[in-house]
């Protein structure tokens, strides 16, 4: 008999906490406040600021901010907003107010300059859009559409003057939101290199010493280094400021014999090299004519330089006759 209350009571107590749970999982959520909310209509929803809000989630009860733009509406405001629609038991989770923002589709002040620039070049044959350089008498602000419009900016009528640069342009809106109307200035330009910092006379241009810069086509003349490849590891042929567009004239290869530097002087026919030390009255670089003193004679030849420390003499008499090779008498 106790056997059996024991189980009796056993499945009593089993029964019943079995029954809670289904009770408890049957019943509704309680409305919570959010903190934060994203809408993309132009009114706010009961459902868009409180969790498990039910039947009355699509409730409209405020204004929606401006397209793009985030506002805030306090707990209060919203719980007072809620009571007439039998909202009951929400939950603010300490929450002070509800941070809200409307979505929307931007379309920036660097889309709207492309697309005159491409308008540009492509009408008036200016080269690559990329090219062309806008300012604009009043500057285009970020414009805000629905997030689900579609489309591309056009350039519906872009008129240009070669002679002035001046510029202006009607840019139609995607979906027939409107159009902007632009006026300005527009530069072709192209790629220059410069000097980030000053670079003395001989020495050796690296990487790290040159910037890329635009500027107006018409400033750049035809010795004007447009390929940052065509300066890294020459010298400088004089001293060289920093922002200045370089110029092929301004650049030689690196010195690789330097003035007063010993070195050989090598005069070479087909059977006879002779050699003899010298100074180098000049520097130079591989390729470059200098003057050079021959130390037995102290006469002073002239020869081309062939590499590090070597001078190559040959092809006029007096030259050849001025080297004395060390075993002549």
């Amino acid at each position: 008999m106790i056997r059996i209350l024991a189980t009796a009571i056993a499945l009593t107590a089993f029964t019943g906490a079995a029954s809670a749970q289904v009770t408890a999982s049957l019943a509704p959520e309680h409305p919570v406040l959010r903190a934060e909310a994203v809408v993309t209509g132009d009114v706010v929803r009961i459902g868009d600021l409180v969790d498990h809000a039910g039947i009355v989630a699509n409730v409209p009860i405020f204004r929606a901010p401006d397209l793009g733009s985030t506002g805030t509406v306090s707990a209060d405001a919203v719980v007072a907003a809620v009571r007439p629609h039998a909202l009951i038991g929400l939950d603010t989770g300490g929450v002070g107010e509800v941070v809200v923002t409307r979505l929307s589709r931007r379309i920036s002040p660097q889309e709207i300059e492309a697309c005159i620039a491409q308008a540009l070049a492509r009408q008036y044959r200016l080269g690559s859009a990329e090219n062309i350089s806008l300012s604009f008498d009043r500057e285009p602000r970020t414009i805000n559409l629905e997030p689900g419009i579609k489309g591309n900016l056009q350039a519906g009528g872009v008129n240009y003057d070669l002679r002035s640069g001046r510029f202006d342009a009607a840019v139609e809106l995607p979906a027939g939101r409107g159009h902007l109307r632009l006026t300005g200035q527009a530069t072709v330009t192209a790629t220059t290199v410069a000097l980030a910092h000053a670079i003395g006379r001989g020495e050796i241009i690296r990487e790290d010493d040159i910037v890329a810069q635009r500027r107006p086509r018409t400033e750049i003349g035809g010795t004007t280094v447009t390929d940052i490849k065509n300066v890294v590891g020459l010298a400088a042929r004089t001293d060289l400021q920093a922002n200045r567009p370089l110029r092929t004239t301004d650049l030689m290869k690196p010195e690789i014999v330097q003035r007063n530097q010993s070195v050989t002087l090598v005069y070479e026919v087909p059977g006879i090299i002779l050699t003899v030390r010298g100074k180098a009255t000049e520097g130079g670089a591989e390729g470059d004519s200098i003057m050079v003193l021959n130390e037995q004679t102290k006469r002073s030849v002239q020869g081309i330089i062939a590499g590090p420390g070597r001078v190559i003499v040959g092809g006029v008499n007096s030259q050849v006759a001025s080297i004395k090779a060390p075993s002549d008498p």
